[in-house]
């Protein structure tokens, strides 16, 4: 059986790639890897793309074990790494599908976020959310001239959803009415103007770019 080529634009750049000939129960990664389905086997990373969590946490071990298996959410273990077997130059190359994913998939997880974070499975994470215990002290004059502006970035999930790998479109569309009408409550210097980047006009996207609140 022949090879065919493949070009990729990966996250580090375009890449050439031949894809191997198809073996029994081993799925070949590489960008001819399109969809869920795609994943049929233990994926094999090319030697010279060997450089992603995914590919260095998920042995045949893993494999055996989570393979086939789905999360509380219903997502996959398969979606969870299709990223990273499509876009073999991945840093990281696999993505949670609920939050349960982390508990589901603890066999690979627990590796990359130790080789990523260096935090151990074991270890605690202590949240402060209390602002007045934030030691912020004030810029020097000559660095506080150079700010011409700030953002604050915030993310958050909701516990009723998947997360990005595994929502569907239908998901999407309930998340933004439920934020909707949570922002819609909002009083005093917490309130403002919500705008859902899919009901956008060209004038508000164009004057969002230009104060600094919509970013590419």
């Amino acid at each position: 059986m022949g090879c065919t080529s493949s070009d990729a634009h990966g996250h580090g750049g375009i890449f050439k790639l031949k894809r191997p000939a198809p073996e029994e129960g081993i799925t070949h990664a590489g960008p001819w890897v399109k969809k869920v389905s795609d994943i049929t086997g233990f994926p094999v990373f090319p030697e010279e793309y060997k450089q992603s969590l995914l590919s260095k946490a998920l042995n045949k071990d893993v494999w055996e074990q989570l393979k086939g298996k789905s999360d509380a959410m219903g997502v996959s273990f398969e979606t969870c790494i299709l990223s990273g077997v499509q876009n073999v130059d991945s840093g990281i190359g696999c993505y949670a599908g609920s939050h349960d994913s982390y508990t589901t998939f603890a066999p690979l997880f627990d590796q990359v976020i130790e080789m990523y974070h260096k935090h151990g499975k074991d270890g605690k994470h202590i949240s402060n959310m209390n602002a007045s215990e934030l030691n912020c002290p004030e810029f020097p004059a000559d660095e506080a001239a150079m700010i011409v502006s700030t953002r604050i970035r915030v993310g958050r999930n909701l516990a009723d959803y998947p997360l990005g790998p595994g929502i569907t479109n239908e998901q999407r569309k309930e998340v933004l009415q439920r934020v909707t009408k949570a922002f819609e409550s909002y009083t005093g210097d917490l309130a403002g103007n919500f705008y859902a980047l899919t009901d956008l006009t060209s004038a508000q996207r164009k004057q969002l770019i230009e104060d600094h609140f919509l970013f590419k």
